[in-house]
């Protein structure tokens, strides 16, 4: 099952003790801080979780399913992330 964002102010409210509304503002808060900055072309630094970056990729051939028919694929913007040596371990564990 994948955390959702509603379980994620569930857990907020649960462990600080905050009313639902602004458990939500709060995580609502933390999104667009994380948004606007890789927006930027900026990385996303999280100590002990690991690091967002954004990166280009380049145009290249592609197929589409449906037909088989080739096609070139637009250049685009992805979001990468790199896990730390912290939570690597705590999942390997």
């Amino acid at each position: 099952m994948a955390l959702t964002k509603a379980h994620i102010v569930s857990t907020i409210q649960n462990h600080l003790d905050l009313p639902r509304k602004r458990s939500s503002e709060l995580i609502e808060i933390l999104l667009e801080v994380i948004k606007r900055t890789l927006e930027n072309n900026e990385d996303v630094l999280i100590s002990g979780f690991g690091k967002f970056s954004v990166k280009d990729k380049k145009e290249r051939k592609g197929r589409n399913p449906a037909t088989g028919e080739e096609m070139m694929l637009a250049p685009r913007k992805v979001v990468t992330f790199k896990c730390s040596g912290k939570l690597r371990d705590k999942i390997n564990a």
